[in-house]
């Protein structure tokens, strides 16, 4: 699972769970961390050594979606290093990965995915990132979601395309032939990241959804239908067209509807449980 945030209850709760965590660096934590190698220090200190080895930590995600014109920007790859030193201080940089979450919208020329780039000002931002990650083994986190590519674009995104039913019709890219949106969306990233320096660096999808109401093609048909094809596609190891034969690391998102979150009305409704905890959909995971 995943959490944005170092909360003691949950950190908690995951005691002896043997369930593995992607832990976040929140975005308004970066700026603290990223001159201050004694904080960060701390920060590992106070939030996964004074929990590990009870807590399995997987990857800490240093920052989510820092657009490269916000202010955190310049403060993601200092902080990013600062954590890493300290995990590796602690010998266990090995077993748990640093990185930080980015998203689709930074991927320019994203079809045919084979020309997916970080151009301009996103360029200048990912690539030390994608640098700093070669050189320390570490895997991309990247939120993925074909909803939005839908929605945004209903036109020339057919609604079976992004929810994984399509049965013709099907883009091709040079040798590859893409039968889903999600692949393409990965495979554009994956150019991407190739582009900047980076072709031996995996991609860990941080989050992906659909949401059930409050918006265009928001249903809960279609969100299950969503969630239990992509559950599907990324357990069955068929890979992505150009990272073909390996499961795709996959966190759902998210666990809850979020029904105070502000935004837009189908924020509120990526949940695989209701806010009293009910489910939504019967998935099967395996």
């Amino acid at each position: 699972m995943r959490i944005y945030d170092p909360n003691p209850q949950d950190l908690q709760a995951l005691r002896g769970s043997g369930i593995e965590l992607i832990l976040d660096v929140p975005n308004d934590k970066l700026g603290s961390l990223a001159n201050d190698a004694a904080a960060a220090s701390k920060w590992v200190q106070d939030n996964v050594l004074n929990y590990n080895p009870d807590v399995k930590f997987r990857i800490i995600a240093v920052g989510n979606e820092v657009n490269p014109n916000n202010d955190a920007a310049p403060f993601v790859l200092p902080a990013m290093s600062k954590i890493y030193d300290a995990i590796a201080s602690a010998g266990l940089k090995d077993q748990i990965k640093v990185s930080t979450a980015t998203y689709s919208a930074l991927v320019s020329n994203a079809f045919p995915p084979s020309h997916g780039s970080f151009d301009g000002t996103a360029g200048t931002f990912m690539g030390p990132i994608i640098n700093f990650l070669k050189n320390t083994n570490n895997p991309l986190l990247f939120n993925i979601y074909p909803y939005f590519a839908r929605t945004g674009d209903p036109q020339n995104v057919p609604l079976p395309y992004a929810l994984f039913t399509a049965t013709e019709g099907f883009p091709q890219d040079g040798q590859n032939q893409y039968k889903n949106l999600f692949d393409a969306l990965l495979d554009a990233a994956y150019s991407a990241v190739e582009k900047a320096g980076g072709p031996n660096v995996e991609i860990v999808v941080s989050e992906s959804g659909w949401p059930s109401e409050g918006g265009n093609d928001a249903s809960v048909e279609n969100a299950k239908t969503y969630y239990s094809n992509l559950i599907n596609h990324v357990n069955g190891g068929s890979g992505s067209p150009k990272r073909p034969g390996k499961a795709i690391e996959t966190y759902l998102f998210a666990m809850f509807d979020e029904n105070q979150k502000p935004g837009d009305e189908s924020e509120k409704h990526f949940g695989l449980f209701l806010p009293t905890k009910q489910p939504k959909y019967q998935l099967s995971f395996n």
